[in-house]
Protein backbone atom coordinates (compact mmCIF):
# COMPACT_ATOMS: atom_id res chain seq x y z
CA UNK A 1 0.00 0.00 0.00
CA UNK A 2 1.56 3.50 -0.81
CA UNK A 3 1.56 5.82 1.98
CA UNK A 4 0.50 9.56 1.06
CA UNK A 5 1.98 12.21 2.26
CA UNK A 6 1.16 16.46 2.10
CA UNK A 7 3.86 18.84 2.54
CA UNK A 8 2.85 21.35 5.85
CA UNK A 9 1.94 23.83 3.26
CA UNK A 10 -0.72 21.95 1.67
CA UNK A 11 -2.32 21.04 5.40
CA UNK A 12 -2.04 24.82 6.04
CA UNK A 13 -4.36 25.64 2.74
CA UNK A 14 -6.90 23.16 3.95
CA UNK A 15 -7.18 24.39 7.15
CA UNK A 16 -7.37 27.93 6.42
CA UNK A 17 -10.12 27.11 3.99
CA UNK A 18 -11.75 25.46 6.96
CA UNK A 19 -11.97 28.24 9.13
CA UNK A 20 -13.19 30.94 6.58
CA UNK A 21 -15.72 28.30 5.24
CA UNK A 22 -17.09 27.84 9.20
CA UNK A 23 -16.45 32.21 9.29
CA UNK A 24 -18.29 32.98 6.49
CA UNK A 25 -21.19 30.55 7.96
CA UNK A 26 -21.36 31.97 11.08
CA UNK A 27 -21.83 35.61 9.23
CA UNK A 28 -24.61 34.71 7.18
CA UNK A 29 -26.70 33.56 9.53
CA UNK A 30 -26.85 37.12 11.48
CA UNK A 31 -28.72 40.23 9.16
CA UNK A 32 -26.94 42.88 8.23
CA UNK A 33 -27.49 45.81 10.66
CA UNK A 34 -28.47 43.07 13.66
CA UNK A 35 -26.88 43.27 17.07
CA UNK A 36 -24.57 40.53 18.19
CA UNK A 37 -25.08 39.63 21.69
CA UNK A 38 -21.56 39.91 23.44
CA UNK A 39 -19.84 37.88 26.20
CA UNK A 40 -20.27 41.09 28.63
CA UNK A 41 -23.92 40.92 28.26
CA UNK A 42 -23.90 43.94 26.30
CA UNK A 43 -25.26 44.16 22.67
CA UNK A 44 -22.61 44.97 20.13
CA UNK A 45 -23.53 48.27 18.42
CA UNK A 46 -26.06 49.39 21.13
CA UNK A 47 -25.06 52.51 22.97
CA UNK A 48 -23.98 52.80 26.72
CA UNK A 49 -25.97 54.10 29.20
CA UNK A 50 -25.21 56.71 31.47
CA UNK A 51 -25.70 53.52 34.33
CA UNK A 52 -23.87 51.66 32.67
CA UNK A 53 -20.95 54.09 32.19
CA UNK A 54 -21.15 55.18 36.10
CA UNK A 55 -20.29 51.51 37.10
CA UNK A 56 -17.15 52.06 35.42
CA UNK A 57 -16.48 55.47 35.97
CA UNK A 58 -14.87 54.96 39.51
CA UNK A 59 -11.25 56.28 38.97
CA UNK A 60 -9.81 58.61 42.12
CA UNK A 61 -7.69 61.30 41.03
CA UNK A 62 -4.50 62.33 43.50
CA UNK A 63 -6.92 65.33 44.59
CA UNK A 64 -9.60 63.04 45.98
CA UNK A 65 -12.15 63.92 42.97
CA UNK A 66 -14.32 61.13 42.80
CA UNK A 67 -14.26 59.95 46.29
CA UNK A 68 -17.12 58.34 47.04
CA UNK A 69 -19.59 58.71 50.36
CA UNK A 70 -18.70 56.52 53.25
CA UNK A 71 -16.66 55.97 55.74
CA UNK A 72 -13.73 53.57 57.54
CA UNK A 73 -11.43 53.62 60.91
CA UNK A 74 -7.75 52.21 61.43
CA UNK A 75 -10.34 49.13 64.10
CA UNK A 76 -12.37 48.42 61.56
CA UNK A 77 -9.65 48.35 58.80
CA UNK A 78 -7.76 46.03 60.82
CA UNK A 79 -11.05 43.23 60.75
CA UNK A 80 -11.46 43.77 57.32
CA UNK A 81 -7.78 43.23 56.25
CA UNK A 82 -7.81 40.33 58.62
CA UNK A 83 -10.95 38.45 56.60
CA UNK A 84 -10.04 39.73 53.22
CA UNK A 85 -6.48 40.96 52.44
CA UNK A 86 -3.64 39.12 55.08
CA UNK A 87 -4.10 35.89 53.18
CA UNK A 88 -1.96 37.17 50.67
CA UNK A 89 -0.36 40.11 52.31
CA UNK A 90 0.19 38.59 55.65
CA UNK A 91 -0.90 39.73 59.21
CA UNK A 92 0.61 42.32 59.65
CA UNK A 93 1.04 43.59 55.89
CA UNK A 94 4.55 42.53 55.45
CA UNK A 95 4.03 40.43 52.72
CA UNK A 96 3.28 36.90 51.56
CA UNK A 97 1.82 35.65 48.29
CA UNK A 98 1.27 39.59 47.62
CA UNK A 99 3.63 41.80 47.93
CA UNK A 100 4.51 43.87 51.37
CA UNK A 101 2.22 46.97 52.05
CA UNK A 102 4.21 48.05 55.44
CA UNK A 103 7.80 49.00 55.96
CA UNK A 104 10.47 50.12 54.03
CA UNK A 105 10.15 53.51 54.83
CA UNK A 106 13.74 55.40 53.67
CA UNK A 107 14.94 52.40 51.68
CA UNK A 108 14.08 53.86 48.29
CA UNK A 109 17.36 55.08 47.55
CA UNK A 110 19.07 51.85 48.22
CA UNK A 111 20.30 49.08 47.00
CA UNK A 112 17.13 46.96 47.74
CA UNK A 113 14.38 49.06 48.24
CA UNK A 114 11.27 48.35 49.35
CA UNK A 115 8.41 49.80 47.74
CA UNK A 116 5.49 49.76 50.31
CA UNK A 117 2.18 51.70 50.41
CA UNK A 118 4.59 53.50 52.99
CA UNK A 119 7.71 54.04 51.18
CA UNK A 120 6.69 54.60 47.71
CA UNK A 121 2.86 55.76 47.03
CA UNK A 122 2.26 59.19 46.95
CA UNK A 123 -1.12 59.65 47.13
CA UNK A 124 -3.38 58.31 49.81
CA UNK A 125 -6.06 58.97 47.42
CA UNK A 126 -4.65 56.73 44.88
CA UNK A 127 -3.90 54.03 47.47
CA UNK A 128 -7.96 54.21 47.84
CA UNK A 129 -8.61 54.02 44.35
CA UNK A 130 -6.20 50.91 43.75
CA UNK A 131 -8.00 48.68 46.53
CA UNK A 132 -11.27 50.12 45.31
CA UNK A 133 -10.87 48.52 42.00
CA UNK A 134 -8.41 46.20 42.16
CA UNK A 135 -8.90 44.42 45.82
CA UNK A 136 -8.88 41.55 46.91
CA UNK A 137 -6.92 39.69 43.87
CA UNK A 138 -9.44 36.88 43.93
CA UNK A 139 -13.12 39.73 44.33
CA UNK A 140 -11.89 42.61 42.75
CA UNK A 141 -14.53 45.61 43.50
CA UNK A 142 -16.30 43.58 45.80
CA UNK A 143 -15.58 45.79 48.85
CA UNK A 144 -17.94 48.33 50.13
CA UNK A 145 -16.81 52.08 50.24
CA UNK A 146 -16.53 52.09 54.13
CA UNK A 147 -14.34 48.48 53.77
CA UNK A 148 -11.72 50.64 51.53
CA UNK A 149 -11.92 53.76 53.82
CA UNK A 150 -11.25 51.07 56.33
CA UNK A 151 -8.64 49.37 54.66
CA UNK A 152 -6.58 52.65 53.38
CA UNK A 153 -6.79 54.16 57.01
CA UNK A 154 -5.64 50.61 58.80
CA UNK A 155 -2.51 50.80 56.21
CA UNK A 156 -1.64 54.15 56.48
CA UNK A 157 -1.92 53.76 60.18
CA UNK A 158 0.43 50.33 60.30
CA UNK A 159 2.60 52.70 58.15
CA UNK A 160 2.85 55.17 60.83
CA UNK A 161 1.40 58.01 58.56
CA UNK A 162 -1.86 58.16 60.04
CA UNK A 163 -2.87 57.81 63.92
CA UNK A 164 -4.85 54.72 65.73
CA UNK A 165 -7.76 56.90 65.83
CA UNK A 166 -8.13 58.21 62.59
CA UNK A 167 -11.48 57.95 60.58
CA UNK A 168 -11.21 58.40 56.68
CA UNK A 169 -13.52 59.84 54.45
CA UNK A 170 -14.11 62.28 51.01
CA UNK A 171 -12.86 65.52 53.20
CA UNK A 172 -10.45 63.88 54.90
CA UNK A 173 -8.30 60.95 52.65
CA UNK A 174 -6.93 63.88 49.98
CA UNK A 175 -5.41 65.59 53.68
CA UNK A 176 -3.29 63.02 53.78
CA UNK A 177 0.41 63.76 53.51
CA UNK A 178 2.45 60.51 51.99
CA UNK A 179 5.95 60.54 52.92
CA UNK A 180 6.93 60.33 49.37
CA UNK A 181 4.42 62.72 47.84
CA UNK A 182 7.35 64.57 46.31
CA UNK A 183 9.61 61.46 44.80
CA UNK A 184 7.72 61.38 41.52
CA UNK A 185 8.44 63.83 38.48
CA UNK A 186 5.01 65.72 37.56
CA UNK A 187 4.17 64.88 34.06
CA UNK A 188 4.27 68.37 32.11
CA UNK A 189 1.78 67.41 29.08
CA UNK A 190 -1.37 69.93 29.06
CA UNK A 191 -4.52 68.03 31.14
CA UNK A 192 -1.80 65.56 33.46
CA UNK A 193 -2.68 65.59 36.93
Amino acid sequence: MRERRYNRGVWRAMLVALLSLIALAACSSIAPGEPQAGASGHDIGTPVTEQDLAAWNIDIGPDGRGLPAGSGDVATGAHVFAEKCAACHGAEGQGGLGDPLVGGLGSLASAKPKRTVGSYWPYATTLFDYIRRAMPYNAPQSLSADEVYAVSAFLLNRNGIVPADTRLDAASLPRVVMPNRNGFVSDPRPGSL
